[in-house]
């Protein structure tokens, strides 16, 4: 019995620290978690006049209807490499928060990008 118990436990730790695979749409109820999400590029759009030039990768539609937005700022887009063009399919690891009610996951480095 002592045996089960622990290895419950032992499984539910072990499920905590990894992340999900998600569709962007599965993405909207997942605010504040880590996760892969997954889709094609709706388009690429860097924001010049906005304070840290970020660029936004819209994924499964283009801006303003996008579904889930990748976030990479200026400072970081040397770590991060080439970019995804639209119509590649892309998976970005990392925490998902909304801005401007959509889900969003900043991209600080290459290795959170998968192609």
């Amino acid at each position: 019995m002592k045996s089960t118990g622990f290895a419950a436990v032992l499984l539910v730790m072990t499920s905590i620290g990894q992340s999900q695979t998600l569709t962007t749409s599965q993405a909207r109820s997942h605010d504040g978690d880590k996760a892969t999400v997954c889709g094609i590029v709706g388009n690429e759009h860097v924001a010049m006049g906005s304070r840290g030039k970020p660029t936004f990768i819209d994924l499964d539609s283009a801006f303003p209807n996008q579904v889930f937005a990748i976030l990479v700022w200026e400072e970081d887009r040397q770590k991060v490499g080439a970019l995804p063009r639209t119509g590649e399919h892309v998976c970005a690891t990392g925490s998902i928060n909304y801005y401007h009610g959509v889900p969003r996951i900043i991209v600080r480095n290459s290795t959170q990008f998968n192609r």
